[in-house]
């Protein structure tokens, strides 16, 4: 019994380091990809290496090459009402890897969670070893599941190998309106990790596997890390001035009224308000 309190106390004491300690071992296995990551090259476009529009050269079928040739006509003109981003919605999976936006990798064991400052646009990366559900609620981002690389041989993961799946539409790959299928079947896989020659540069190969697609695409975005970032809190209803009616886009002018974007386009359809006397 005299013992008793002092064993308690000192078990008590072990019990609350083991946390801590094994933090500690769990930190020393995975990559260090803390800060804000920004884009490397590129504007919007999907492959940063490419120039924008045609110059993107999406292995595209027949059919949604056709549909991809409208979007760029009316981009011309002036009208986006393919692009899902004017509409405040997410752009979701892959576009949200382009980086449009300052991008926040946070990692655990079981899931790493990726976030880019545009809406709080999110994913997770499941890697506790789980298998495919077998229903899913499809999402703009979909359903990940990752798994961790040790490629050296080391100890220390160096790699993250993601599976993406159950994704939601409407999404395009960027701002000229390169589109997915409009089954929603689109499958995309990533190897996520750092420059061998510039830990303070992240790669993220992209490939794209969906029905729009003649072949898989294969991309590369890479990141430039800010290891003390200003986070900017960018919230897409709070400043947006396009305004979607049907297939039409308009904008809402500094005094308050709507105007076309498109050469000629004429006013939305009024059928459903009481019109004014003549």
């Amino acid at each position: 019994m005299l013992y008793g309190p002092a064993i308690c106390a000192a078990t008590v004491a072990a019990a609350l380091t083991l946390p801590a300690a094994s933090a500690r071992a769990d930190d020393a296995k995975y990559p260090d990809w803390k800060g804000q990551w920004n884009r490397i090259g590129g504007g919007g476009q999907f492959d940063p290496t490419k120039p924008p529009g045609r110059g993107q050269q999406p292995p595209l079928t027949p059919e949604y090459q056709a549909i991809w040739e409208s979007h760029l006509k009316e981009n011309a003109a002036g009208g986006q009402s393919y692009n899902t981003r004017i509409r405040c919605i997410p752009g979701g999976m892959p576009r949200m890897m382009v980086g449009y936006n300052a991008m926040e990798i946070i990692i655990t064991p079981e899931t790493t969670y990726v976030t880019i400052a545009f809406d709080s646009e999110f994913r997770r990366i499941y890697t506790d070893g789980r298998d495919w559900p077998k229903e899913v609620e499809p999402a703009y981002a979909g359903y990940s599941i990752g798994k961790w690389i040790d490629s050296k041989g080391d100890g220390r993961y160096d790699e993250l190998d993601v599976e993406t799946r159950d994704m939601k539409g409407p999404r395009i790959f960027e701002p000229t309106g390169i589109p997915l299928h409009e089954d929603n079947q689109t499958v995309v896989t990533e190897r996520i990790f750092l420059d061998k020659s510039d830990s303070n540069v992240l790669r993220d190969e992209i490939t794209t596997i969906d029905h729009a697609l003649t072949r898989p695409w294969v991309v590369t975005c890479s990141f430039k890390r800010d290891r003390n970032p200003v986070w900017i809190d960018e919230v897409c209803a709070e400043s947006n001035q396009y305004v979607v009616i049907g297939k039409d886009t308009y904008m809402v002018s500094v005094d308050g009224y709507l105007m076309p974007l498109q050469k000629g386009e004429g006013p939305p359809d009024l059928r459903y308000f009481k019109q004014p006397a003549k």
